[in-house]
């Protein structure tokens, strides 16, 4: 059987040529003290049939996010993603290729890399951008690597609107070389003084924006007070939609730039793939993590491209590594780059005011709605609301009537005293009547 090739007989010679008796001599070295005296608590064995309905009915109990009015964001959002997207990425050209290490034989590879890059400098108006990143929040942990690098400090700042994921992660590495990390108290409004903390040990200030609440922030004083100080700044963002409309950070003066493009190309899949954005002033390219594709002739002056810059040795030589990431998001990245393609400069301008007007409509419904009070002056696609009421027992309720209507603060803030709070997202897939209908099962929800 494909699954369960071996028989006694099998075990039987395996353990022979070993020159044990029984397979329990093979775990010896185990304590006995630490060794289970009896079967792991699993259902026995089933049939393919059985299995599949198993799993079928575990399956049900999710709710899809194309089956209901869909309001869920904080870091993941629901975009329409083009079925020629997925047709693209699925040609045996790009599914079956792998490590562009010879140029020779990977241009088209090294091809979608360079466009992919050129796209992410363009959105993020920087000057280079790398090969992608596994996501969002461990490309923020190598942005504040790569400062600590550059500016020989270990201080990092991270604002109170920061995604909290994000912030865990620089926390969690952060811990392991030894650099020291300040993370400020959740800043629901935009309003905390980031200028007034950055000092001569300041490496860099990791700044979000739209912020984790939804606020768009101004990024060109804390730009300023970082340079003047020695350190930088790092913008990071988590809606790549937000970049056909928001002002982008290499305008506001950001030295490093760190997202995730999850919004571009790639659905939501219970949790992944996701692909991080990653991109810097040309001075700093050298302490880039990751991959870089450059372009240049061959020997017929032809237009070729090529890894450069860093070789793959460097990415297994531990003492030479600029980071801990040796590949890149290569198919989430291809669909990024397709559908941003797609899209072009006009379709994503267009696609980002949808995105905006939809939330502005929502914010309207939703400020109406006795006993909701809409936190933002100014916002994308997402924004925080305050209920009267605990709000993650209230998106429950919602949830139970048909409605996914975000994300309670406390699920990724907890213990915080932020338990009447919202995160509400609407991008373009939602309709009027789905904010109609999340307005009434609100109502209703505060109601009971």
């Amino acid at each position: 059987m494909r699954y369960l090739p071996l028989n006694d007989e099998d075990r039987a010679d395996m353990l022979a040529r070993i020159g044990v008796s029984q397979i329990d001599a093979l775990f010896t070295d185990i304590p006995k003290a630490k060794r289970l005296e009896q079967d792991l608590d699993l259902p026995p064995r089933k049939t393919e049939m059985e299995v599949e309905r198993l799993l079928s009915g575990l399956a049900t109990k999710n709710v899809a996010a194309g089956s209901v009015p869909f309001f869920v964001g904080a870091g993941a959002y629901k975009h329409h993603v083009p079925t020629s997207v997925d047709h693209l990425i699925q040609r045996s050209e790009f599914l079956t290729s792998y490590t562009p290490y010879q140029p020779e034989i990977a241009q088209g590879t090294l091809q979608t890399i360079f466009e992919f890059q050129t796209q992410v400098a363009g959105l993020t108006s920087m000057d280079v951008a790398n090969a992608s990143m596994y996501d969002g929040s461990t490309a923020t942990v190598e942005a504040v690597a790569m400062a600590r690098r550059l500016t020989k400090r270990r201080k990092a700042i991270l604002s109170g609107g920061l995604h909290p994921h994000y912030a865990e992660a620089v926390r969690t590495y952060s811990a392991m070389s030894g650099d020291a990390v300040a993370v400020l108290p959740p800043d629901v409004f935009g309003a905390e003084n980031l200028v007034s903390l950055v000092d001569d040990e300041t490496s860099c200030v990791v700044v979000q924006n739209p912020d984790f609440f939804g606020n768009l922030r101004d990024l060109s004083g804390a730009a300023a007070a970082c340079h003047a100080k020695g350190a930088l700044l790092i913008a990071v963002f988590t809606e790549a939609v937000s970049l056909g409309l928001v002002k982008p950070p290499g305008a506001m003066g950001a030295d490093i730039v760190a997202g995730e493009g999850q919004s571009i190309g790639n659905r939501l899949n219970f949790g992944g793939p996701y692909v991080g954005l990653f991109a810097a002033k040309s001075k700093y390219q050298r302490q880039m993590p990751g991959r870089l594709c450059g372009e240049t002739v061959d020997a017929l002056g032809r237009r070729g491209f090529v890894l450069t810059l860093s070789t793959r040795e460097q990415h297994i030589r531990r003492d030479k590594a600029t980071s801990n990431i040796c590949t890149n998001s290569g198919l989430a990245s291809l669909a990024f780059t397709i559908h941003l393609t797609l899209l072009g400069d006009a379709g994503l301008r267009l696609l980002a005011r949808i995105n905006h007007a939809n939330a502005a409509g929502l914010a309207g419904r939703l400020a109406a709605v006795k006993g909701v009070k809409v936190l933002n002056e100014t916002f994308f696609n997402e924004f925080t609301i305050k209920i009267a009421g605990d709000a993650a027992e209230v998106v429950q309720r919602m949830a139970e009537q048909g409605v996914l209507g975000g994300v309670p603060v406390s699920r990724l803030l907890p213990d915080k005293g932020l338990d009447d709070l919202i995160l509400a997202a609407s991008t373009e897939v939602n309709m009027d009547a789905d904010r109609a209908a999340y307005a009434k099962t609100l109502q209703d929800a505060l109601s009971c």
